[in-house]
């Protein structure tokens, strides 16, 4: 019985696959990203086990002998097969030949790019679409359309509708449950001793297959436990740091947790969401800082040992930034951030947030397509009130030479467009 659950990327890989010779799959342990693949292909080249390796030990020639298409997963284990797969592609550009999969940027090795030969594409962990909870009514690629059609009557006339029963209990559980798909038939005490296996596995064993020694653990699981409670904050690395050696005199060395900080990034284990910095100079001082987040927000949940009734009742806990005990706000804005990943990926678009230099003028995320822009609001509430939207109308009102939609993201049953223009849509109801 097959029980693979449809990615979103799955569409982009085969579209991709059938005009070009090689395609890198890449992102963190567990996304998914081998299941994928393996629908792709007639033969896998496994290089985290030894028959794989030993194959590729023959050189070039070994690689050029198996059967296509095929798939090389987890290149990094081997990280000469990149090359060789260049390497071949140079020869023969025939389309469909190599899928590369990748749980890492290898620390140290020397390959080329693959530019104009490796198109590289990142997976994630499940979205809420990918998820199926419901049936979206409100689709990404579509709000960016009706945006690059603004003046027009038919974006004019846009609007947003359906209806979920899904309600705040459901996003805690789905917060808490992970999207990584290995793990959606666990809950409870068996999820937690999953999720506390893979950080485990990762300063463990993943920081020193990459070549970064980690002389003490507890360290760096202290600076991931300081960097899940910045999750979808600002903080600089230096008050992360801070966090994490709270108490401590012989603080770690900028370099120390500069190489952690970069492992991380090299693993993705972080997903953080980049500034906005538009083109056109309307807005003065704007920050430049990054949000953090972690590839899920689960892995968070279990950093900073987080259970799904503690969410439930409200309990606070000390979070980096201005919110200091919006700890179910901040998630849901993680659980939001790891699919609008994804959807804006889909639709070849960029995700960014927008933040002035002061604070004062805040957008949880921005959508950009070409000069399409979809400004977003994260709530947790079912209601959304005038107050609610005041920073998306004041955002579109100063924008100029861009199309913008504006949308607000919440817990309620109903979606509908607003009298000025702002969508509102249950999480549940967005998608692709």
């Amino acid at each position: 019985m097959d029980n693979y659950a449809p990615r979103l990327l799955d569409s982009v890989i085969q579209k991709y696959f059938r005009q070009l010779p090689a395609l890198a799959i890449e992102g963190a342990k567990g996304v998914g990203k081998t299941e994928t693949c393996t629908r792709l292909v007639t033969q896998t080249l496994r290089l985290d086990i030894d028959d794989g390796v030993a194959v590729l030990r023959g050189g070039i020639d070994a690689l050029r002998a198996q059967e296509k298409p095929l798939l090389v997963d987890e290149w990094q284990r081997y990280p000469q097969s990149w090359d060789y797969v260049r390497r071949l592609v140079d020869e023969d550009q025939s389309p469909g030949q190599y899928l590369i999969t990748g749980s890492a940027e290898p620390a140290g090795a020397v390959t080329h790019s693959g530019a104009a030969r490796i198109v590289r594409m990142r997976m994630r962990p499940l979205s809420l679409h990918e998820r199926a909870l419901c049936s979206p009514t409100v689709s990404i690629g579509r709000v960016l359309d009706y945006a690059a059609g603004a003046g027009t009557d038919v974006a004019r006339d846009f609007s947003v509708d359906g209806v979920t029963d899904f309600a705040l209990s459901d996003y805690v559980t789905e917060i808490i449950a992970s999207g990584f798909p290995g793990l959606r038939r666990y809950s409870g005490e068996i999820l937690e001793v999953l999720l506390d296996g893979y950080i485990d596995n990762i300063i463990q064993k993943e920081f020193p297959e990459n070549g970064v020694f980690v002389r003490r653990p507890d360290v760096l699981r202290q600076w991931m436990q300081a960097y899940a409670a910045a999750t979808a904050g600002t903080a600089s690395y230096q008050k992360i740091m801070d966090a994490a050696t709270a108490g401590e005199a012989a603080k770690p060395a900028k370099t120390t947790t500069q190489a952690y900080r970069d492992a991380l990034d090299n693993l993705w284990i972080t997903d953080r969401v980049d500034a906005w910095l538009p083109s056109t100079n309307v807005f003065a001082h704007l920050g430049k800082a990054p949000k953090h987040f972690l590839v899920d927000p689960a892995l968070a949940c279990r950093l900073l040992n987080i259970t799904r009734s503690q969410l439930l009742r409200g309990e606070s806990r000390d979070m980096l930034g201005s919110q200091q005990s919006a700890v179910l706000g901040r998630l849901f804005e993680a659980l939001l951030a790891q699919s609008l990943q994804t959807y804006a990926a889909i639709n070849r678009a960029q995700l960014r947030h927008f933040r002035s230099r002061k604070g004062d003028r805040e957008i949880d995320f921005i959508i950009q397509r070409d000069f399409a822009v979809l400004a977003i609001e994260v709530k947790l509430s079912a209601d959304i009130t005038d107050a609610d939207v005041v920073h998306l109308n004041w955002l579109a009102g100063r924008l100029s030479g861009y199309q913008v939609q504006k949308l607000v993201l919440n817990t309620g049953s109903h979606a509908y467009t607003r009298a000025d223009g702002v969508h509102v849509v249950p999480a549940v109801l967005l998608g692709a």
